[in-house]
């Protein structure tokens, strides 16, 4: 039995896919990645800004914008746009969807099957995705718990 790979570290995977596509290595870059690898859940430029500044207080907005535009560009990050919002950014770079919460604004990922079907997704027989950018919007769980319950009778 063959002793599988070591697990890549983010700044490895970051390292090799700026030199893979021309980019230079710069400490920004690793931080605006690390922010969006830290929590995952889509934040806007603005949202990686304030958590990128505290940890890196000279970092500016421009920085910010550039830093996200190089990571698209080399695969570490992809772009999500829903509608009218601000975009955001999803460093999960496997095929899913993506489900907007409009009661609480929270982006969730749903994961897609292996052949490229999501829950009552499917497409027609001989279509062949390549990549998926697909957003549904409805209510998360919680918040669908919370409106499908009856209201409270007050207090008396």
């Amino acid at each position: 039995m063959r002793p599988s790979p070591p697990t890549r570290l983010p700044g490895e995977r970051l390292t090799r896919c700026l030199a893979q596509t021309g980019y230079r290595f710069t400490p920004q870059r690793q931080h605006v990645y690390a922010v969006l690898l830290a929590k995952r859940d889509h934040p806007t430029a603005e949202q990686v800004f304030l958590r990128a500044k505290r940890a890196m207080p000279e970092i500016s907005m421009a920085t910010v914008y550039n830093c996200l535009d190089t990571l698209v560009k080399c695969g570490l990050v992809r772009e999500v746009n829903l509608e009218r919002a601000a975009t955001r950014y999803c460093p999960n770079m496997q095929e899913h969807l993506h489900f907007y919460c409009e009661a609480c604004g929270q982006v969730f990922d749903i994961d897609l099957k292996a052949d490229g079907r999501a829950s009552g997704f499917h497409l027609p027989p001989g279509f062949r995705p390549a990549r998926f950018h697909v957003s549904v919007r409805g209510a998360c769980p919680r918040c669908a718990d919370r409106t499908s319950r009856p209201p409270r009778a007050p207090d008396r």
